[in-house]
């Protein structure tokens, strides 16, 4: 499938009109429902081969963030090979109460996952605690970036990079 397809699509499957209020407090009359493509194993298979290859050499870990970035990586995971922590938006309050579960990620090389960025907010605040317990990152990948700035100044902030599979100017 070619990105042209595969954009075709996500769009087909995954893009509603109405208004929605966005998780940066945005109203927006579209809306990309990712789980709606998340949800389709042979999407998120043409996902994850069209995404593998905007990895950055040298990635340990993939770090996929609650909840819609953790399909995306995992399809990456096995695609690639590359083992994924699931990142909670808060740390349990039982049984082991963290908020990386899956491997320790201390001192590796994390690329952080989302599936779609508006502003970055959630991906700042999952970032800092993933830094907070020793991981390096300075990368995060999306499926879909639907902001109206690139880069995002949020993230530039935080000294990340900011990579999507495809912008909303794709579409």
């Amino acid at each position: 499938m070619t990105k042209q397809e595969l954009a075709k699509k996500i769009y087909d499957i995954a893009h509603l009109t109405g208004e929605f209020k966005l998780r940066s407090g945005q109203i927006s009359n579209e809306y990309f429902d990712k789980y709606r493509f998340e949800a389709q194993p042979a999407l998120l298979r043409e996902i994850a081969k069209h995404m593998a290859p905007l990895i950055p050499t040298g990635t340990e870990v993939l770090a996929g963030l609650e909840m819609g970035g953790i399909p995306i990586a995992t399809a990456l995971s096995l695609e690639t090979g590359i083992p994924c922590v699931f990142v909670r938006k808060e740390a349990k309050e039982y049984g082991t109460c963290k908020f990386a579960e899956g491997l320790e990620i201390k001192d590796k090389k994390v690329c952080v996952i989302e599936d779609v960025v508006t502003t970055g907010g959630q991906v700042v605040l999952s970032t800092a605690d993933l830094r907070s317990i020793g991981a390096q990152i300075s990368h995060v990948l999306c499926v879909i970036h639907r902001g109206p700035v690139f880069p995002e100044p949020k993230l530039v902030e935080v000294g990340l990079e900011l990579t999507p599979l495809f912008k909303k100017s794709d579409f």
